[in-house]
């Protein structure tokens, strides 16, 4: 398989069996019982292309199982050669091997390993057409051997590392700083719905222990509870209206997805009926067991804009209630937690209807202190919304300069690498690095 594009003259074309030694794994005999379980790892494709090096493995193996295998060293590169073609990774340390379906590369020290690494996971098209196409893809040891790149000298190889290193390493940090905050917001709506803010005692409920002072009414107290349209009907000869609709697509867990919005067909007279309005706070009927009563608020964002049937609205008493707190309450652990005492399951899958909606025991503060409380939480999603900007524009970054630079469409030594030096890492201003 041919580089496809023109090489710079101080690139060279090679072969990977030019810039390494190509190892295949193996795996260890499952009869022996003692070769598992233990501090190794046996890394499969299912364990790569999750991070840049593999810390750890589906399977792991007992010292015995591990000197059946061939001891890695750190920063071999990893490629997936059976079935998921071209998934990489990095070995991490000493006490990783492989099983037969990754072709492993031994960097010789001609050549920086992070550099391979970066150029064969922007190859994963050109790798799966090298493959040999059988039932199941197979790129063998020879072929991934005569795999054609182009490597520049040593000097600019590591150049080109460090700097897609850079951008890689603020993208895992963004996806740390995700991880840290949801599991924030996770103990935060536990303890706000359960201790509120202000310290007072508590006193049981059918779902738990809340603040002495909150009325606990049902939701049909101090809500509309608004059933949507169901698709297919026939309407022949009737006046008619096209509009757009909500669909349970859309409802995701304390967000909508309106990336997509397809239209549906109703009575002219049916408009009012199923129509939605801005603070209306939506919620699925059903899926997932965690999925259940998944939704938030529609904040009116599309015109005359109705909803599915699978999808309930509910309108709250804004003198008792705040639709943002409500919307919050819903997808907290108390309401999650409702939800699924009163569905009705089957295997995989629960569903709620709307006379068990309506019972929702909804948990209600002074409004001062439901407006405080949803500040809290609103401040942490927009946390959350900074870093999955930050992470989505990283991500744009790292896939330009992977493109560009390993075709040579731009140099390393003609960038400007004092942009990177204002990549976030999540850190104070003081402790950011420039390379």
């Amino acid at each position: 398989m041919e580089v496809e594009f023109d090489i710079p003259e101080s690139w060279q074309k090679r072969r990977i069996r030019d810039v390494g030694k190509v190892v295949t794994g193996r795996t260890p005999s499952t009869k022996h019982k003692d070769f598992y379980g233990g501090d190794y790892n046996l890394i499969s494709p299912a364990d790569l292309d999750n991070g840049k090096y593999v810390i750890t493995a589906h399977k792991r193996l007992t010292l015995l199982g591990f000197r059946e295998c061939r001891a890695l060293p750190k920063d071999t590169v990893l490629v997936g050669c059976i079935g998921n073609i071209g998934k990489v990774g990095m070995v991490s340390d000493d006490r990783s091997a492989t099983n037969q379906q990754i072709n492993a590369v031994i960097c010789n020290q001609n050549n920086d390993s992070h550099f391979i690494y970066y150029y064969l996971y922007g190859s994963r098209s050109r790798l799966e057409r090298a493959a040999d196409k059988t039932t199941v893809p197979i790129l063998n040891k020879t072929n991934f051997e005569n795999f054609e790149i182009a490597v520049p000298p040593l000097p600019e190889q590591r150049k080109i590392a460090a700097v897609l290193g850079t951008v890689q390493r603020a993208i895992e940090q963004q996806e740390r700083l995700l991880q840290l905050t949801a599991e924030l917001k996770k103990t935060l709506l536990h303890q706000l719905f359960t201790q509120g803010l202000r310290g007072e005692p508590q006193k049981q409920t059918e779902i738990g222990p809340v603040p002495e002072s909150w009325e606990v009414v049902p939701l049909s107290d101090c809500a509309v509870v608004q059933t949507g349209v169901a698709k297919g009907r026939k309407l022949d000869g009737k006046d008619t209206l096209t509009l757009p609709y909500l669909r349970v697509a859309n409802v995701q867990s304390g967000y909508l997805d309106l990336s997509e919005m397809k239209t549906t067909t109703i009575q002219a007279k049916e408009k009012a009926r199923y129509s939605l309005q801005k603070g209306d706070v939506v919620l699925t009927e059903g899926g997932d067991f965690d999925k259940l009563g998944r939704g938030f608020i529609w904040k009116g964002e599309v015109e005359d804009c109705v909803h599915q049937n699978h999808i309930f609205v509910v309108r709250v008493d804004r003198l008792r209630v705040l639709p943002e707190f409500f919307a919050h309450l819903s997808q907290s652990p108390y309401g999650k937690a409702y939800f699924l005492s009163v569905a009705h399951k089957t295997t995989n899958l629960a569903c709620i209807n709307t006379t068990k909606l309506k019972g929702f025991p909804v948990l209600i503060p002074s409004l001062h202190e439901q407006r405080e409380i949803v500040d809290l939480l609103e401040a942490v999603d927009a946390k959350i919304f900074l870093h999955e900007c930050k992470k989505q524009s990283l991500t744009d970054l790292f896939r330009t300069l992977l493109h560009q630079l390993m075709t040579a469409q731009i140099r390393v030594h003609g960038l400007d690498l004092s942009v990177l030096g204002t990549i976030d890492f999540g850190r104070d201003e003081s402790n950011r690095k420039k390379i």
